[in-house]
């Protein structure tokens, strides 16, 4: 058996010497080189373009200007599923180039060029006209009566409001001997920064286009072109390559309808678009920033007699991934706490600022970072230890959410909290470090984590699997879901290797997708990958295995009842006598001159379930409260992620969301300049992204309660990680300081503030 095993992933060896091709690796020297001309105001419409100067340039093949797009056909970018009732569907507010302009880095024109120095030049050779109009960057003031409209169909550019009622709020206030406690929270905007920026190249063969893209969701993106182009969607094929990360950022559409219109323009001539890293911090996707006011009544017990949140998502310029996000994590408030009296509204809002969209955890760190913040204000202002707090309004064992169906079959906090406490000496630790003087300090803090598996109810949850069977008895499969450098084709491979009885080495998983060869799936993302593939694996697998045995039958003479493969080979049950390896059915199976048969399989697996995923982080951090300044010393994550089907796969998914955490909590913060609305620190240099320089030694445990829903146990593990590390740390600077920073990060800046406000410089 594979599952539960350390097995060395299957796409090591070529990544370690260099032999993984990638987007940029594949892309044939001939290709024209594309540059996005990006506008240099927030706000106002293209009133002219001259391209003169920049069509003298050596190299230049041709500039292409907003107003060199005849049919406009307006397009979602958010990596959904599609859906055929209109309602349900994506907001479709992009053009490939636009005269309309809505932030600082929107996308008005493109040069093509034989080289990337020409290009350069090129682009900033193109001079603009604009008629400029006023621009908001504050998602409260985007809502008030007289902001700047940026999309005139949303007023007080309110993309949507969710609102949920529980009990009776303002009756369940007048309770005698409640304490209110409130607090605003805020978190900031931030990038992905995965290693390789988007890239894409296209090319056209046949009266078909061919779009070759670094992205998590090459069927979505097929479909989505077609939109943008106007053309039926089988004229496109997208192939997806091995990708350098992508977290979300490529979890929308971002160039490749650009790129495949720019092929078109020129009679197809290939074109790369690869996009420099300044432009992927404005002008790709961020994360949400959001806006938390939370207020909490609370019994003298300390029990929960009513809560109540409000949220407001800042959701750039256009509309992507949209109220989701927000809708995510508003949906997480009364779960984590259930109380019988609850209210909860969220708000989506545009502003004047680079597009929000997709990013690892989904809108949970956000809230995360809100009701944890709270709940470390509440359980102090109750003098309540903040883990028996916490322990005493946790989700029980039992609670089944009205809405998802998800149900909580174990005492995962309990045992999560356990195992994390045990693993950083939380107990030792948390008396030590009180009542602390002095300029330096220590502090332990504890922030708890919601999340769930997939998008079932709200959107489609399906994948598609097919195998076969070569003739050395080795297999083939193909899976929509995409691997995106988070170890995913390791995991098919084990779950493949087991279900049919196999060698490991035998099973080999297509890393890239093709859309025109590849079973449909909607990609990665939503922590679905294992969890929802491994349904389709099954079934596939299971297919197959009953057909290679019937085929034995025909070969053996024994009925299939009484075979099985083990190993690789066709094993008598009754005796566990080896009758035949695969290799040696296959052959016949496709050679033979009376029976010949290409055994393979192929289904598809809709899932209608969900599953909880929760967990914990305990950070221990020094401060320095002259300095202003925070060094995280310790830090844990603990997680049930139910069956984990490759420890070490698991081990690093979850150190890697802790690296996120550690920089959302600590020093990333994308600043945009209120003048203008250009965003100021669009690097590397002056985003101050964590390094190996700013991490402790990361500590991650497991509580494996297999998932009773699933098909191997397993379910979200990618971004539940990332989700409680910020307020973890946060909390810990709390206990050591009795000072909560409640706006993300907590950086010197922010502490500067705080430590002044409370007197302590």
């Amino acid at each position: 058996m594979y599952v539960g095993k350390k097995v060395t992933r299957v796409d090591a060896y070529d990544k370690v010497i260099g032999r993984t091709k990638y987007t940029d690796d594949l892309c044939d020297k001939s290709a024209y080189i594309a540059r996005v001309v990006h506008s240099t105001i927030a706000h106002g419409k293209v009133v002219s373009i001259d391209t003169s100067e920049a069509e003298k340039i050596p190299g230049v093949v041709k500039v292409f200007t907003c107003f060199d797009l005849k049919e406009k056909h307006y397009f979602p970018t958010a990596g959904h599923p599609w859906s055929t009732d209109p309602s349900h569907q994506d907001v479709a507010d992009r053009l490939v180039l636009t005269e309309e302009v809505r932030f600082y880095g929107d996308d008005i024109a493109a040069v093509v060029a034989e080289d990337e120095v020409s290009a350069a030049q090129a682009v900033r050779a193109v001079k603009v006209e604009y008629e400029e109009y006023p621009f908001v960057l504050d998602v409260q003031e985007a809502m008030k009566d007289g902001a700047p409209q940026i999309h005139e169909e949303y007023p007080n550019n309110i993309l949507k409001h969710t609102s949920i009622r529980k009990g009776n709020y303002e009756e369940a206030i007048k309770e005698p001997g409640l304490t209110k406690i409130e607090g605003w929270y805020d978190t900031p905007t931030v990038q992905h920064c995965h290693i390789e920026n988007f890239i894409c190249y296209a090319e056209m063969e046949g009266g078909r286009i061919t779009v070759v893209a670094s992205t998590q969701i090459p069927h979505i993106v097929r479909r989505v072109v077609g939109q943008a182009l106007g053309i039926a969607w089988g004229k496109v094929r997208i192939i997806k390559p091995y990708i350098g990360g992508g977290f979300g950022n490529k979890q929308d559409i971002l160039y490749e309808p650009l790129c495949a219109w720019l092929c078109m323009q020129l009679g197809g001539h290939l074109v790369k678009l690869d996009v420099p890293r300044e432009d992927t911090f404005v002008s790709n996707r961020v994360r949400h920033a959001i806006r938390s006011h939370i207020i909490s009544w609370v019994r003298p017990d300390g029990t929960y007699a009513a809560r109540k949140l409000e949220a407001y998502s800042d959701q750039g310029a256009y509309a992507s991934h949209g109220h989701s996000i927000a809708a995510k994590g508003a949906g997480a408030f009364p779960q984590l706490y259930p109380c019988d009296n609850v209210e909860a509204d969220a708000y989506t809002v545009f502003t004047n600022k680079s597009v929000a969209g997709a990013m690892r955890g989904y809108g949970i760190p956000q809230a995360m970072w809100a009701v944890e913040c709270h709940t470390e204000d509440v359980a102090a202002k109750l003098h309540i230890d903040p883990v028996e707090f916490r322990r005493k309004n946790l989700m029980p064992v039992g609670y089944i959410d009205a809405f998802s169906k998800n149900e909580l079959y174990d005492d995962t906090f309990n045992q999560c909290l356990d195992k994390a406490m045990e693993a950083i000496d939380y107990k030792r630790k948390f008396k030590e470090y009180q009542n602390q003087t002095g300029d330096i300090r220590r502090g332990i803090g504890v922030a708890v984590f919601w999340y769930n598996t997939a998008v079932w109810p709200i959107s489609l949850e399906t994948s598609s699997c097919r195998m076969v069977l070569n003739q050395d008895g080795s297999l083939q499969v193909q899976l929509g879901e995409t691997e995106i450098g988070q170890g995913a084709d390791t995991a098919y491979t084990q779950m493949t290797a087991d279900v049919l009885g196999v060698p490991l080495e035998d099973v080999h998983v297509v890393s890239c997708q093709d859309t025109d060869v590849t079973p449909f799936g909607t990609g990665a993302y939503a922590s679905r990958q294992t969890y929802t593939a491994g349904f389709s694996i099954r079934q596939t697998a299971l297919l197959l295995k009953e057909r290679i045995l019937k085929y034995a039958h025909e070969l053996t003479r024994m009925p299939p009842y009484n075979l099985d493969i083990a190993d690789g080979s066709i094993v008598r049950t009754t005796d566990g006598r080896k009758l035949m390896t695969l290799g040696e059915l296959s052959t016949e199976a496709l050679y033979s001159l009376t029976n010949s048969q290409h055994l393979s399989a192929e289904s598809t697996a809709q899932i209608k379930s969900n599953a909880y995923s929760f967990g914990c982080t305990i950070a221990e951090v020094e401060v320095d409260i002259p300095m202003c300044k925070v060094k995280l010393i310790d830090i844990v994550n603990a997680h049930d992620a139910g069956t984990l089907i490759n420890p070490a796969l698991a081990e690093a998914q979850v150190h890697g969301g802790m690296s996120m955490g550690i920089g959302y909590g600590m020093s990333e913060r994308l600043i945009f300049d209120k003048k203008t609305g250009r965003a100021l620190n669009n690097n590397l240099l002056d985003y101050k992204l964590s390094t190996f320089m700013d991490h402790p030694r990361l500590k991650a445990v497991f509580a494996e309660n297999t998932e009773p829903t699933s098909a191997f146990g397993t379910k979200a593990l990618g971004e539940p990680p990332a989700c409680s590390v910020a307020p973890a740390i946060r909390n810990a600077v709390y206990q050591a300081t009795g000072v909560g920073v409640n706006d993300a990060p907590v950086n010197p800046h922010n502490l500067f503030r705080r430590f002044t406000e409370e007197g302590l410089i």
